[in-house]
């Protein structure tokens, strides 16, 4: 039977990890490993879709992290700065991967007649996708979904809606504008109502909703 997940250490539990961090404390970094390996796992195998190339990437973040942890402020939780590490560390591993022609997004968008409305009704579906996965039993079905997105959309997509970072961020991490982060959201958010339709039909919202990540 698979061992529970290590919870995160409490605000006074990280300041003495982070001392003996700094410190050089090989007891510090196993610990930091093993509370948060399996959340920060999961956190890279959603950006880079690999369960070989997420064990890379967070591997080289630790790495990273353990070079850089003397630079560490502490303005922001050491698990928020682990976060981002590891978000960067996959983007960088996109990035590195031999780049192949993305599929078109638009026959997925709606499509308008010359008055203006729309040929055909595209379902009410305004949740994110964080919260169309919250459902167990459409979870895989829509992480599925997801990954068939262009990865330009999907990538925004998971940032905004899954990992909850905000548009400037997101608009740094993939040195690009603030409204080119939502207009790339809001396409990938209407690429991605369309592929549950596939299944769900104009109710996809309340058949997809719900799912943990």
């Amino acid at each position: 039977m698979a061992s529970a997940p290590v919870p995160p250490p409490h605000d006074d539990d990280e300041q003495a990890l982070l001392a003996g961090l700094r410190a050089g404390s090989d007891t510090a970094f196993e610990t930091l490993v093993r509370t948060t390996s399996s959340r920060l796992l999961a956190v890279a195998r959603r950006i880079v879709g690999s369960d070989e190339d997420a064990r890379d990437v967070l591997q080289e973040a630790y790495a990273s992290a353990f070079r850089s942890i003397g630079r560490f402020e502490g303005n922001a939780k050491l698990s928020t700065w682990l976060h981002r590490i590891v978000v960067n560390m996959a983007l960088m591993r996109l990035r590195s991967r031999k780049r192949k022609p993305e599929e078109s997004i638009e026959p997925l968008l709606p499509a308008f007649k010359d008055d203006g409305h729309m040929l055909q009704s595209a379902g009410h579906w305004e949740e994110g996708a964080d919260v169309a996965l919250e459902r167990a039993e459409v979870r895989d079905y829509v992480r599925a979904q997801i990954d068939r997105l262009p990865e330009t959309y999907r990538t925004v997509l998971m940032l905004r809606d899954i990992e909850e970072m905000s548009t400037n961020d997101v608009a740094a991490l993939l040195d690009t504008t603030e409204n080119a982060v939502k207009i790339r959201l809001h396409r990938a958010r209407q690429a991605l109502r369309a592929l549950l339709n596939e299944r769900f039909g104009t109710t996809a919202a309340g058949a997809a909703q719900g799912a943990s990540r």
